[in-house]
């Protein structure tokens, strides 16, 4: 019977053409060998299995060809090919540096460098994870590596460049390897499947090269894996769950959560990934990998930056042009910070639901930019065939209306007791939600009459090429006016004001802000200009325009007091105040 050798040793490169991923690299060493002109000493960079040994052994059996192709490679019949092939060359020593570091065994090298190739016309020496090397050895080593023998050729190999000396450096020819892409590696176990007769999906082909992390090596020992788990077949499944990998299909389905805002569903699939044995923050990073692929995804140029099959890479595609890329880019800033954070986190748990929460929120307008609604999450309409980029007119989402106001049916109804400590009830109606709706009544009545400032003029500027007309939805304009809060720098009144307001839509590309006082309106007028340039570039419409407004009279109830309101409900109702009295309730 024969024995079993592994894929990463049987499908090993024996010649410069079986090299996978390095084509310019290899092309120049084979240049290099057929005009005779090499150098005395290489080092070769890259991470691990990326095929820096074996190019290092393909070279120093071809240099000793005797008979090599027209194309550079050796012929691997004369002798010399195969005492290499059969492992019992004197003219390649290798070393492995990362056990012999010493000073000794360097000084035990020097001393074989200056014996001749008994066959041959090259003695190569390949020095493998030269960063291990003691500073001593390095120094013992500098000499010889500098002046070698005719016969002698150096080639040293390592994964860590930084950690050697650089006068080891100035005396090498330096290559650096390339990480395999997915594509090539695919190609490659695709290639070893036929040869074994392995029935092979390219989705778990492309599972197991994501796997490798660019290493040829990596993908041929896990491609064994898969295939003895599978009893030589090869499926996508199979692969999933022989490699524990989290599907694309997770983050799939946490985005339709977050463009649902659907927080229940988002934190239920976390829980199902935790339960599977996933760590956290590896389950935060692909998230952000998903954002990133499905923002690259948005553009036709950028789409083959994702690393996946064409099936999902078109899938993604489809998700991002109904997404508005400013969704993606929270989106992806959102899981770095937690990513950024997660060390640090006391109750790593809860830092991820808590990430996962906001991106819920990100399609939802927050519920101070437009005091109307409760804080609910508000999920993301579909999109229309005209609104291809994601994108929804403003007019299709209208402001919500305030609630009608029913304060003054208090009397009509009995007065109960509340059954918690320091509260009561009239009517059915708890005094909070009596003062959120007084707040409402007085702000409609305030904002009936608003006497309006003309604003001042903006400067004439040169017209665009082409007018900007991007719909937009309400949500994009609370997005727009809280980066233009953040950009006030240190103008405290100018940040004040913009915080104490917010643009209420006069139309379809309309809007007014209401400021409370004239101090406000004048620092708001001033950078007038630039605030409107800011929402047009943030919309990208140029038909946006904004006027100032000074409310009159009374303070608006926006930016009433605790006490202020509770006075209000107390002179507008006296059966509160005899109920308070009553009771003798008291503020908690």
């Amino acid at each position: 019977m024969e024995q079993y050798i592994v894929s990463a040793r049987k499908y090993r490169p024996s010649t410069f053409d079986s090299v996978v991923g390095q084509d310019a690299l290899t092309r120049t060493l084979r240049n290099a060998i057929q005009s005779d002109r090499l150098a005395h000493a290489y080092l070769f960079c890259g991470s691990r299995g990326v095929g820096k040994t074996s190019c290092a052994r393909i070279f120093a059996k071809t240099i000793n060809c005797t008979n090599r192709t027209a194309q550079g490679e050796a012929c691997n019949e004369c002798d010399s090919c195969r005492q290499f092939n059969e492992n019992r060359s004197l003219n390649i020593i290798e070393l492995d540096a990362a056990s012999n570091n010493s000073v000794d065994d360097i000084r035990g090298l020097i001393d074989q460098v200056v014996v001749p190739p008994t066959q041959g016309k090259y003695r190569v020496f390949i020095v493998d994870e030269v960063h291990m090397l003691s500073t001593q050895a390095f120094n013992a080593f500098l000499k010889t590596l500098e002046e070698p023998p005719a016969h002698a050729i150096f080639i040293l190999a390592t994964t860590e460049k930084h950690k050697i000396i650089p006068t080891i450096l100035s005396r090498c020819q330096i290559y650096d390897f390339n990480r395999i892409s997915v594509a090539d590696m695919v190609n490659h176990l695709r290639s070893v499947a036929q040869k074994e007769g392995i029935e092979a999906e390219d989705a778990a082909l492309n599972v197991i090269a994501g796997k490798a992390d660019g290493a040829m090596r990596d993908a041929l020992s896990i491609f064994d894996q898969v295939a003895a788990s599978g009893q030589g077949k090869i499926t996508y499944q199979g692969a999933i769950d022989s490699l524990n990998v989290l599907d694309h299909t997770y983050y799939s389905r946490l985005l339709d959560a977050f463009t649902e805002g659907d927080v229940p569903k988002a934190l239920l699939i976390y829980k199902e990934v935790r339960s599977k044995g996933f760590d956290s923050q590896f389950f935060i990073n692909g998230l952000g990998l998903y954002f990133r692929d499905l923002m690259v995804a948005s553009h036709p140029s950028t789409l083959p930056l994702v690393e996946a099959p064409d099936d999902v890479r078109q899938e993604m595609a489809a998700r991002a042009s109904r997404l508005n890329p400013t969704f993606l880019y929270r989106g992806m800033d959102l899981c770095n910070s937690a990513d950024f954070n997660f060390r640090q986190a006391t109750n790593k748990q809860f830092l991820i639901e808590l990430t996962l929460i906001k991106l819920c929120q990100l399609s939802s307008p927050s519920p101070d930019e437009y005091g109307s609604d409760e804080g609910h999450l508000l999920p993301l309409k579909p999109a229309t065939t005209q609104q291809a980029a994601g994108y929804s007119p403003i007019a299709e989402t209208p402001k919500p209306q305030p609630r009608p106001a029913t304060v003054d049916k208090v009397q009509e109804r009995p007065v109960v007791a509340g059954t918690k400590r320091g509260t009561f009830q009239v009517g059915g109606h708890s005094i909070a939600e009596l003062t959120r709706q007084a707040r409402r009544q007085v702000e409609q009545t305030h904002s009936a009459s608003p006497t309006a400032v003309t604003p001042t003029a903006e400067p004439v500027a040169a017209a665009p090429a082409a007018v900007r007309n991007q719909p937009f939805t309400a949500a994009d304009v609370a997005r727009a006016w809280t980066a233009i809060r953040q950009s006030t720098g240190n103008d405290r009144v100018l940040e004040s004001a913009l915080r104490e307001c917010a643009p209420v839509a006069d139309g379809n590309q309309a809007f007014h802000l209401d400021v409370p006082s004239e101090i406000q309106a004048e620092s708001v007028r001033s950078a007038l200009p630039r605030i409107v340039a800011m929402l047009r570039d943030a919309l990208v419409n140029d038909s946006v325009t904004l006027e100032v407004r000074v409310m009159q009279g009374e303070l608006p109830p926006k930016f009433w007091s605790e006490k202020m309101v509770r006075e209000y409900i107390i002179n507008k109702h006296p059966n509160v105040r005899d109920f308070i009295a009553k009771y003798h309730l008291k503020e908690v």
